[in-house]
């Protein structure tokens, strides 16, 4: 299992793309796509059109919007080039009516050349070829469900928390994993609201066992401070800052 991180910032971050993550397992597998990681995905080596399977955590626009771009340069590819595989689009509830709005409205978006399959999911592990994926509700918005992601594959196991808060559905979803990727929106310095802060994620990581934790989804504050050693202050294991096109391969040392 491998993961490569194609944005580790939010929104409007000056260096860092928005949430978006590829996990590699038996095939390629994306996770949240939010704005300037296309850009990234491209640098990859990975052939964007042989992605068949997209996870939305949920639909703020930096986790979202660049499934925009991606979408549009898919119908263009498979009506002038070669007609691409089918694409499988999982989120939480509300996925099927915000797709089916957008492929109507967005010009040369219905009808296209290959068949699109939206499933809502919650709370049920399902499959994806060899690769189990479980997903549970996150404590972040009110106004929607936010789902964070467990992979397993060949023993191998990732936890992506999504936008998150530390909550008892974060302890499971984590625990045990050899790597977790955990939303570290704020320095422990300056905390804020719908996040974690850095000595959050070190304390869920330690609770729940985590092998290695990785720190993403940075505003500009946590960015400038050394979020690092505020996570080691509650975990004892590997803590790494997130970087986009950081490549990490689960349950072996340390990124290359």
């Amino acid at each position: 299992m491998k993961v490569t991180i194609l944005g580790s910032g939010t929104n409007i971050h000056p260096t860092r793309a928005a949430a978006g993550y590829v996990v590699e397992t038996d095939r390629p597998i994306l996770l949240d796509f939010g704005p300037r990681t296309l850009s990234n995905l491209l640098q990859t080596g990975i052939d964007r059109h042989t992605i068949q399977y997209l996870l939305f955590t949920h639909y703020h626009a930096d986790h979202f919007s660049d499934f925009i771009p991606f979408f549009f340069d898919a119908v263009c590819h498979s009506k002038f080039a070669a007609v691409r595989p089918d694409l499988t689009i999982y989120g939480p509830p509300g996925t099927k009516r915000l797709f089916r709005t957008i492929f109507q409205t967005f010009p040369n978006f219905s009808n296209p050349p290959f068949r699109v399959i939206l499933k809502e999911v919650k709370d049920r592990p399902f499959l994806i070829g060899h690769t189990q994926i479980t997903p549970l509700p996150m404590t972040h918005s009110d106004q929607q469900i936010c789902l964070g992601y467990r992979l397993e594959f060949q023993s191998r196991s990732a936890a992506f928390s999504g936008d998150a808060m530390a909550s008892p559905n974060l302890m499971t979803l984590c625990q045990d994993t050899d790597l977790a990727v955990l939303d570290c929106s704020f320095s422990s310095h300056q905390p804020g609201g719908s996040h974690m802060h850095a000595e959050e994620c070190g304390k869920v990581a330690e609770k729940a066992n985590v092998k290695k934790l990785v720190l993403s989804h940075f505003y500009e504050a946590a960015d400038r401070s050394n979020v690092v050693a505020q996570a080691r202050r509650f975990f004892s294991g590997p803590v790494i800052k997130g970087k986009d096109l950081l490549t990490l391969q689960v349950g072996r040392g340390f990124p290359r």
